[in-house]
This record gives C-alpha cells, sequence and structure tokens, in this order.
C-alpha cells in the first residue's frame, strides 16, 4: 500500500499549484488525496502574468473533484501535506478542520509543501512562527506578522516545511519537496 499525501484546497485554488504536485507526487508512488470543504466538484483558476499589468489576471480554470471532505480527513493516515495556492487559501484559513490538518502536520514533523498564497493557512496558529518560508511576493507582510521570515526564493527548505512563490517556481520546489519526502516519508 503506498505512503499516503493530502492536498488541501478548494475553489479558486490555481490550477497548476493543484495539479503539478498531484500528478509529481503520484509519479513517484505516492496515493495523493485532494480534501475540500465539501467533496464536490471543485473549480480552478488559472492565474498569469501579463506585461504592464500591476498584479496577476485570473481566469476560469480546469474543475476536478475532492476526494473527500476536510472534516472526514484523519491527518494521521497521511505523510505529508500540500497546500496549493490561488484565492483558496484566504478562507480555507477561517477552516477550523483546515486549521486543525495543517496543525498535525506542524506538531508531528511532517512534511509541508506550500506554495504562493498557501501560507495564509498555516500562519493561522502560529504554525510557521520562528520558521522561514516563500510566498507570492505580495505575502510578506503577512508572513512577516505571523513571526515568519520571508524568502523571495523558489525553493525555500525549512526543515521539512518547503516552500515557493507561485507556479513558475514548480520544478525546483518539488525536487526539494521530493528530497525531503525519501527522507522523512518514502514510498515503501
Amino acid at each position: 500500500m503506498a505512503a499516503k499525501i493530502l492536498i488541501v484546497t478548494g475553489d479558486a485554488a490555481e490550477s497548476l499549484e493543484v495539479f503539478y504536485p498531484y500528478q509529481r507526487l503520484r509519479e513517484e508512488g505516492y496515493e495523493v488525496h485532494i480534501a475540500a470543504p465539501a467533496k464536490k466538484t471543485l473549480q480552478f483558476v488559472v492565474h498569469d502574468f501579463v506585461d504592464g499589468f500591476d498584479t496577476y489576471t485570473e481566469k476560469p480554470g480546469y474543475t476536478w473533484p475532492a476526494d473527500l471532505a476536510v472534516a472526514d480527513v484523519d491527518p494521521a493516515d497521511y505523510v505529508a501535506l500540500v497546500i496549493p495556492g490561488g484565492r483558496a487559501p484566504e478562507y480555507l484559513r477561517n477552516n477550523a478542520d483546515v486549521q486543525r490538518i495543517a496543525a498535525h502536520f506542524f506538531q508531528e514533523d511532517k512534511p509541508v509543501a506550500q506554495i504562493c498564497h498557501g501560507p495564509l493557512i498555516t500562519l493561522v496558529g502560529g504554525t510557521l512562527n520562528g520558521r522561514t518560508t516563500a510566498a507570492y511576493p505580495a505575502l510578506e507582510p503577512d508572513v512577516e506578522a505571523g513571526g515568519a521570515d520571508f524568502v523571495d526564493g523558489e525553493a525555500v527548505v525549512d526543515g521539512v516545511v518547503v516552500s515557493a512563490r507561485a507556479w513558475p517556481d514548480h520544478p525546483a520546489w518539488m525536487r526539494a519537496f521530493v528530497e525531503v519526502l525519501r527522507e522523512k516519508a518514502p514510498v515503501e
């Protein structure tokens, strides 16, 4: 039986930031489950960068079914957690089950990969306090207000936590995360 990895996300998550780790980790031999506020078909989005535009743009992206609701997640069943970005973390951070899940991975020192706006979730409850993390650059004040050190980097590793700025960082981000997984939670 393959080791299981949990992706916590929801509507308006960045499509690439869900699907890249989902497929890359399955390629490594992990069983990957997507948990959302409800077990339903999720609507992801595409964030892109346009010359001359002050921030990213957003368009509808792919749809994909969540495997289970966050209320039904037993985080002890999973060896690692992935938190994609997009707008989903803005509201997921207020969900008590999402907070419970994230806290488990930090308390048990299990691998966590977060990207873009994902740290909005792990900042809640102080789980990033004293750590170093990357995030979408506009989140630098949020990261620092949460007691963490912000690094503008493509693959920031702090123990078992691997973070990145946004989907252009995927190769370095997942390469670093897979290295952590091979050491801390290898596929059997």
